[in-house]
């Protein structure tokens, strides 16, 4: 039960305490990089996850100081890893890193405390960049409190189904064009070891806010379910909650790959590249492995929208994008870096030097009008594009939110409450608890947040 008799803290200490949630793993110690050195001169220090599309990025890199004569020093981790090195550097305002990928989680969060440049200055000076060809979905998701861009997406993406139509089409079935996730559930059923060692679907079950809480809360979304009502009242022990939290953990433990606990979007990847399961729900962003020219499954899935119960549409919104640090020691230099890696001309030289499939998509509409990518990507780019743009960041419910999202929920509290959430569910999930005291211990850590905010 909830003591409401404790005092609320004032709206300057739940800004602090913010900043010390998106710290708290590394306040236990002091980082100093290479060289204990910001950038300075003809250089700037860019900071990055090591998806692939980056480590491309990286690769290509040399062009762009051909170009602008400015030398790009790259450091490049794994997503957690990264996403705690970020927080510290620009919350202490370090001015170490010039430029890191932000999810359009963080860069709201980070606006609102003064740690990022603003880009609209940049943009105005930069006809070249074409800012309204960028999706209205990603600018709004990178635009701050006071209506001004702080970031630049490098690629987007949203959710949907994707499934193996050469099954489908030997067991006799066909996917809906709007499937339901009951409808899912079905046909999981009815694939499941329509080839040896086949499983009907694979959805993540690896802890993580980012990990398994993405697909499920946009399940949560559409069985009519929310973290917090707008009263900012946790409501994770819902009936509604518990629906949609049974309904996954059922069709994963009864049809879903083997290890689903510790399986997240590289392990669904390998397994649908391998054809070990027959259906996949997870971010469109995968499409451009599985058409890969040398992908075992190219040619041979097909793409549905995500799946509904109560809501029209239920995919996510996602971007990894760039920000700019305030205490960057050459911001115009690094806005030339962000303008030229979110760029067309940066898309038509993936193209041209790699292949349009893996042209890092989902952010402009040009993209999407370009006859070469359009071929090349004919399988998934209209289905995604669609995706993105149907995606409901401030209404993804059926019901009034206190904060944006779809897969989460756009408070710094968040990383720390999705992640301990999550360990819960994915206990469930590889059957060392019960989904009701999965739901039950998830409910008292969210009603700490609820204590926090409610009255604001």
């Amino acid at each position: 039960m909830r003591t409401q008799s404790r005092r609320r803290p004032k709206r300057a200490t739940l800004a602090t305490a913010a900043a010390g949630t998106l710290l708290a793993p590394l306040l236990s110690g002091c980082w100093v990089g290479a060289g204990g050195a910001g950038s300075g001169g003809n250089s700037i220090n860019v900071l990055m996850v090591n998806n692939p599309q980056m480590t491309e990025l990286q690769k290509l890199a040399p062009r762009f100081t051909e170009e602008t004569g400015i030398k790009v020093n790259f450091t490049v981790l794994p997503e957690n890893d990264v996403r705690d090195k970020i927080s510290q550097d620009f919350a202490n305002q370090a001015g170490q890193y010039d430029v890191a990928t932000l999810s359009n989680y963080e860069i709201p969060i980070y606006a609102r405390n003064g740690w990022l440049q603003e880009m609209n200055s940049y943009v105005a000076k930069d006809p070249g960049y074409d800012e309204q060809d960028v999706l209205g979905p990603m600018r709004q998701s990178l635009t701050g409190d006071d209506g001004k861009l702080y970031g630049q997406p490098f690629y987007g993406e949203s959710s949907f189904l994707m499934y193996r139509k050469d099954i489908f089409e030997k067991e006799g079935l066909k996917m809906p064009a709007h499937p339901t996730w009951q409808q899912v559930a079905d046909l999981a059923a009815r694939v499941d070891g329509a080839e040896p060692g086949m499983k009907g679907i694979c959805l993540r079950g690896l802890p993580g806010w980012g990990e398994v809480m993405a697909p499920l809360t946009t399940v949560v979304n559409t069985f009519g379910g929310t973290w917090f009502d707008k009263d900012w009242s946790a409501r994770l022990n819902s009936p509604e909650w518990e629906k949609a939290t049974k309904f996954y953990v059922d069709l994963v433990r009864e049809h879903g790959e083997s290890g689903a606990a510790q399986s997240g979007f590289a392990e669904c990847l390998n397994n649908m590249t391998q054809g070990k399961v027959a259906m996949w729900y997870d971010a469109t962003s995968a499409a451009g492995s599985l058409e890969a020219a040398n992908s075992p499954v190219k040619d041979k899935v097909g793409y549905a929208p995500a799946p509904v119960e109560k809501t029209e549409s239920s995919g996510w919104l996602y971007t990894w994008a760039w920000g700019i640090q305030q205490a960057s020691r050459n911001p115009d230099k690094a806005w030339k870096f962000v303008s030229w890696a979110s760029g067309k001309q940066y898309e038509q030289l993936v193209g041209d030097e790699i292949g349009w499939s893996n042209v890092p998509a989902g952010k402009r509409a040009s993209t999407y009008a370009n006859p070469a990518y359009r071929e090349e990507a004919a399988a998934f780019q209209e289905m995604t594009k669609e995706a993105i743009e149907g995606a409901r960041p401030n209404d993804p419910g059926v019901q009034a939110r206190p904060a944006p999202g779809i897969q989460f929920v756009g408070i710094p509290e968040f990383t720390d409450l999705g992640t301990k959430v999550s360990q819960e569910i994915s206990a469930a999930i590889a059957g060392r608890q019960s989904v009701e005291s999965a739901l039950k211990k998830s409910q008292q850590l969210a009603d700490e947040i609820s204590e926090e905010y409610e009255g604001r």
